[in-house]
């Protein structure tokens, strides 16, 4: 580590820099970010993005007194080191290091921890109405991405900043990115901003203390982008008060903008990169009386040539080889990811049925849409960060006659639960939400984590709730998702599948109906029924061959639906058990497991149920997902000792004998 970064372990330390040691200390933290994230992955673009905007925004303001959020807080890398955390930064998502967001309970420089986008603004200006009534003086600045304002929360707090306080500060980090390229109108504005800024007279207070800056001219008008706007892309007349925008005949937004109007003074665009010039931009900013918005332009990736030519496969990254910038490849013989077996195979089925398309909010390559975007582009659909306009824009295709497939993570499609209960299940329509990341998504930690979709979908009427055991179950889950005329949620992991080869034609699943694996031997043992829903599997076998080991005779049945339940199995193997064992990569509360013991209530079926998954708790990340399970009790060990604790005395389980081993289901 280099010696500018060894002298900041505070922002306190950034102020007492000079502005010419700023500089390289900016390349000190990119070489850190690079290093450390090539071990433990990350968000490797975003921060390479918001270096000097972080060592600016704590040259200007003081925190944990002044606040500072950040929209999404995934790109806090930098926050983290110049706030205390440096010297455990190279633990960064891994078991027992810094998350990888803000987080409050770490540090109190992080105001506010948040790890879904939109979310900044509005608890921003909630802070700034504490601030208000309190009668203190404390600065609150939100850092939002562009990405931001395709969501639909971004402009419901836009709407109340200047009704609610005025004292605001609002950057819009401006990179054209969210995770991918981003879409649609606002992203094309924000571009028109970028070229045609409008001058209110605070914007002219602005320029004026611009002007005084090296090259400030260009500054004011272009940002990053002034040698091409200078070749003539803009005349001078678009850049005096009250001139229309565009000069391609076109016409354009005239004297007004969007945050103006919206009562917020609009400032910039500026280069994001510039020290010097980020500095004395929040300075005025900070004097402002009333809200403002700070637009600065910036490059994601920037400092990583691999990842500014890829900024996508950048975004959130595993390990890399620094000297070239490639990914490091699994490990030899490794089974394909669950969102490129769902990608590939909804292409083939797009292919075949011309009433089935694809959206997703913003995750192309995380979902596994890219293989229908380069495919059949006319059949596929980005909305950006919007999950609920994603939900809403299915259910409208849905009523004139196609079959939308939604991917979306299981922690993102959360915001779009009032959508999926009011407008897809009430009306019936046969929309497919395909929740990757279902269960951990262990290094990104609580934001992440999809541990709650089974227990908020149950209890809607009309939706049908699928667990694939393997890849090959899915791709079945996703052609009998096409046959049906209600909606379908189908929840899977992330990372690899468990190598089970693809048929060349799915098999159409009988709804409601599990699959036996493995049936009791009917020899007198001490009988257990284990159900493993989805990616449990291999846990299910494991702690089945520990218990036939130890004398009991095992049944393993794979449930498939959470909604509606198998009844006639389970009801069967609980009769039939001395113990029923349910498996779910979920929260216990409200989940399969629940699901297993109201059937049992309402029959009457008395037969004891050892569940396992989740705690009433938020999970906090770790390196891996077995570190995890290790830690809360999702083990082959766990399950064994909750089931000997039933069928004591111990002595009920017998020695092991050759005939231990449960026959297969007849």
């Amino acid at each position: 580590m280099s010696r500018y970064l060894d002298m900041v372990d505070s922002p306190e330390h950034v102020k007492k820099l000079t502005l010419e040691q700023l500089t390289p200390l900016a390349e000190d933290i990119r070489h850190e970010l690079i290093t450390v994230l090539s071990k433990n992955g990350g968000h490797l673009g975003p921060n390479l993005g918001v270096v000097e905007l972080t060592l600016a925004l704590h040259r200007v303001f003081r925190t944990p007194e002044d606040k500072i959020l950040w929209d999404v807080s995934h790109q806090c890398y930098v926050h983290k080191l110049l706030t205390g955390r440096k010297k455990l930064f190279h633990t960064i998502r891994t078991t027992g290091g810094l998350n990888g967001f803000a987080c409050r309970a770490e540090s109190e420089h992080d105001c506010y921890g948040a790890g879904h986008a939109g979310t900044a603004l509005s608890a921003a200006l909630g802070i700034c109405a504490a601030r208000d009534l309190r009668g203190t003086r404390e600065h609150v600045v939100c850092v939002f991405g562009d990405a931001a304002l395709t969501n639909g929360i971004s402009f419901e707090a836009l709407n109340n900043i200047a009704h609610t306080t005025r004292r605001f500060i609002g950057v819009l980090n401006d990179n054209e990115f969210s995770i991918a390229k981003n879409v649609g109108a606002i992203s094309r504005y924000l571009n028109q901003l970028i070229t045609h800024p409008r001058y209110s007279r605070l914007q002219k207070d602005f320029q004026r203390l611009l002007r005084r800056m090296p090259k400030g001219e260009i500054a004011i008008r272009l940002g990053h982008k002034a040698e091409e706007a200078l070749k003539g892309a803009v005349s001078q007349a678009a850049l005096e008060p009250g001139a229309p925008l565009g000069t391609d005949g076109r016409g354009g937004y005239g004297s007004s903008l969007i945050f103006e109007e919206m009562g917020l003074s609009y400032l910039g665009p500026i280069d994001g990169h510039d020290l010097p010039l980020l500095i004395e931009s929040l300075t005025f900013a900070r004097e402002c009386e009333k809200p403002v918005v700070l637009h600065v332009i910036t490059q994601k990736g920037k400092g990583f040539e691999a990842a500014r030519r890829q900024p996508e496969k950048y975004h959130g990254v595993g390990p890399y080889d620094i000297s070239t910038g490639d990914i490091l490849p699994a490990k030899p013989g490794t089974p394909p990811n669950y969102q490129d077996v769902f990608g590939r195979a909804l292409v083939t089925m797009c292919q075949r049925d011309s009433t089935l398309v694809g959206i997703t909010a913003a995750m192309p390559s995380g979902t596994g849409m890219k293989f229908l975007e380069q495919a059949l582009p006319q059949r596929y659909y980005d909305v950006g960060i919007a999950e609920e306009h994603a939900v809403l824009f299915a259910a409208g295709m849905a009523t004139l006659g196609f079959r939308p497939f939604v991917a979306i993570y299981s922690t993102f499609l959360q915001r779009g639960y009032d959508c999926i209960l009011h407008d897809v299940a009430l009306q019936d329509l046969p929309v497919v939400f395909c929740m990757d990341r279902a269960g951990l998504s262990a290094t990104d930690g609580p934001t992440h984590h999809g541990l709650f979709d089974i227990a908020f979908l149950r209890c809607v009427p009309n939706v049908v709730i699928m667990a694939p055991k393997d890849e090959d179950e899915l791709v079945d889950m996703m052609f009998t998702a096409t046959r049906q005329n209600h909606p379908v949620c189908i929840r899977y992991p992330r990372g690899a599948g468990e190598g089970v080869p693809i048929k060349n034609q799915p098999r159409l699943l009988e709804i409601g109906k599990a699959e036996v694996l493995r049936h009791f031997a009917a020899n007198g043992r001490p009988k257990v029924a284990i159900f493993p829903l989805g990616n449990l599997q291999r846990l299910g076998a494991e702690a089945a061959d520990r218990l036939a080991a130890a004398g009991c005779d095992v049944a393993i049945v794979n449930p498939r639906f959470a909604k509606p339940l198998d009844e006639g199995a389970h009801l069967f193997f609980g009769r039939a058990a001395d113990v029923v064992v349910t498996l779910e990569d979920h929260a216990l509360m409200g989940g399969y497991g629940s699901a297993v013991l109201e059937c049992y209530s309402q029959h009457r079926v008395a037969v004891p149920v050892v569940r396992i998954g989740w705690p009433d708790q938020f999970i906090e990340h770790a390196t891996t997902a077995e570190v995890l399970r290790d830690r809360h009790g999702l083990t082959a060990d766990a399950i064994v000792h909750q089931v000997r604790q039933i069928l004591a005395p111990p002595a009920a389980l017998a020695a092991p004998t050759p005939s231990a081993a449960a026959a297969p289901p007849g």
